[in-house]
C-alpha cells in the first residue's frame, strides 16, 4: 500500500515536466490525481500514460472560472482533497533594461495571483491534516542575470506559503515549497528559446556541483515526501532540490 493510498490530489501544470512527474509519482503512490493544464492534448497524452488514477480538468489557473471547474469535480468526487501541489507557472527572461510592464503583468499574473487563487478556492475542500505545496525556485535566491521578474515572482510565491503555512496550521494543514535548480523540463526550452536552449542549458547544467541537470522525476520524489507523513514535521519550509546550486 502506497504512502497516499486513499488520498486525493491536484497538480496544476500537470501535464508536461515536473507537474507530469509528480502526477505519476502521487498515483504510484496511491493517490487519485486531478491534473490541470492550458493544452487539452497534452492532458491526454499524460491520462493514457498515468492511467485511471489520474483525472484531466483543462484550465488556467489564472482564470478563475477554469479553477472552480477543477474543484467542481473534485468537489463531486465527494472526498475532500489530502494534497495540493501549486506547480503551474511561466517563465520570462529579461534584463532590467528591456523588462516591461506587460511581462511583470504576465509572469505575475500566472506565477502569483494564479497561485493565491489556486489556494485560496481549494480551502473549502482541503481536508484537516492535508499538504499545500508550491513549486518554488532557486533563482528566487541566486540573483541570476535576465531572471529578475521570475525570481521575483517565485520569491513571492515563497513568502506567501510562509504566511499561510501560519494561517492554515490551526487545521493541521502544512504549507511547504520545493525549490528545483536546473531541471530538464520542456518548459526551459519555451522560456529561454529555441535559438538559445542549447547555450543557456550548458551554462545551467555547467553551474551544478553535481556535475547535471535534475530530472522531473527527482523533482518529483521532493514533492511526494512534502505530500506524505513522512514530513510530518515540515512546516514553512523549503525542500531544496538542485544538485548543490546553492552550496556557492
Amino acid at each position: 500500500m502506497g504512502q497516499l493510498e486513499g488520498k486525493t490530489a491536484v497538480v496544476t501544470g500537470g501535464s508536461t515536466g515536473i507537474g507530469l512527474a509528480t502526477a505519476a509519482r502521487l498515483a504510484s503512490d496511491g493517490a487519485h490525481v486531478f491534473i490541470t493544464g492550458r493544452r487539452k492534448d497534452a492532458l491526454d497524452r499524460a491520462v493514457e500514460s498515468i492511467g485511471s488514477a489520474v483525472t484531466a480538468v483543462p484550465g488556467d489557473i489564472s482564470e478563475p472560472a477554469d479553477l472552480d471547474r477543477l474543484y467542481d469535480a473534485i468537489r463531486d468526487r465527494g472526498r475532500g482533497l489530502d494534497v495540493l501541489f501549486a506547480n503551474a507557472g511561466g517563465a520570462t527572461l529579461a534584463p532590467l533594461a528591456q523588462a516591461t510592464g506587460e511581462q511583470f503583468d504576465q509572469i505575475f499574473g500566472i506565477n502569483v495571483r494564479g497561485t493565491l487563487l489556486t489556494v485560496q478556492k481549494a480551502l473549502p475542500l482541503l481536508n484537516d491534516g492535508a499538504s499545500v505545496i508550491f513549486n518554488d525556485s532557486i533563482r528566487a535566491d541566486d540573483g541570476r542575470e535576465n531572471f529578475g521578474l521570475y525570481a521575483a515572482s517565485k520569491a513571492a510565491v515563497r513568502s506567501l506559503a510562509r504566511t499561510w503555512a501560519n494561517e492554515l496550521k490551526g487545521r493541521g494543514i502544512r504549507v511547504n515549497t520545493v525549490a528545483p535548480g536546473a531541471i530538464d523540463t520542456p518548459g526551459v526550452d519555451i522560456a529561454i528559446g529555441e535559438e538559445n536552449a542549447a547555450a543557456v542549458k550548458a551554462e545551467l547544467a555547467a553551474g551544478v556541483p553535481i556535475g547535471r541537470r535534475g530530472r522531473p522525476e527527482e523533482v518529483a520524489a521532493a514533492v511526494a515526501f512534502l505530500a506524505s507523513a513522512d514530513s510530518s514535521f515540515m512546516l514553512g519550509t523549503t525542500l531544496h532540490v538542485n544538485g548543490g546550486e546553492n552550496q556557492f
